[in-house]
């Protein structure tokens, strides 16, 4: 029997998948949507790689579909308010070293996907340089536990800021950013991550 992560990912890549052909759209036209060479996107849409949110996420988007319909095969319906529960929402698999729990799953034509984040203390990543990610639109990062690192892609050279519980970061998450936790505890963030076009309609 296959572990449930390892599953979870082969059932995601299969809506994937499904969805491309539906919408008869190549390898190579999500191969751009998403940033990625044509043989790691096909890598990742068979399961053989593991699938992080944000590549998700960007599948979702040139889909037209809601992100947690492909983490889930099901469309969120709530349209009014959600309540999620302390230590409840959809676990999410960024990538290995971070734990996401989605906090509105269910609630349909989201403005912004918010997530509590949890960032272990790693003392191998302290003299590492910090991996940097990139997605279209705004994130807003509130920080509830430890301390953190941030990196921000600049024109010239990259910003470094050192951030503490109760402090904020917004920023264009369109540029290169990343954070590691430091100070030799685990940190957690609540992230809110809006989509451009989205964000475009309440203007």
């Amino acid at each position: 029997m296959e572990p449930a992560n390892l599953q979870n990912r082969r059932d995601i890549a299969n809506r994937i998948r499904s969805l491309r052909e539906d919408n008869d759209l190549t390898i190579e036209d999500m191969a751009t949507a998403t940033g990625r060479s044509a043989s790691e996107y096909a890598a990742r849409e068979s399961g053989e790689m593991d699938l992080t949110f944000t590549f998700v996420y960007k599948c979702a988007k040139k889909f037209g579909v809601d992100v947690v319909e492909l983490l889930t095969g099901e469309s969120p319906r709530l349209r009014h308010y959600e309540i999620v529960r302390n230590g409840e929402g959809l676990v999410l698999e960024r990538h290995s070293d971070f734990h996401y729990l989605h906090k509105a799953p269910h609630f349909k034509d989201r403005l912004g996907e918010p997530f509590l984040v949890d960032v272990p203390y790693q003392p191998e990543s302290q003299n590492e340089p910090i991996h940097l990610s990139y997605h279209k639109g705004q994130e807003m990062d509130f920080v509830l536990k430890g301390r953190l690192r941030f990196r921000f892609e600049g024109v010239r050279e990259d910003r470094f800021e050192e951030v503490g519980v109760g402090d904020t970061l917004y920023y264009d998450s369109g540029r290169g950013h990343g954070m590691i936790a430091i100070g030799g505890e685990d940190a957690q963030i609540l992230a809110v991550v809006f989509d451009p076009q989205k964000g475009e309609e309440i203007i």
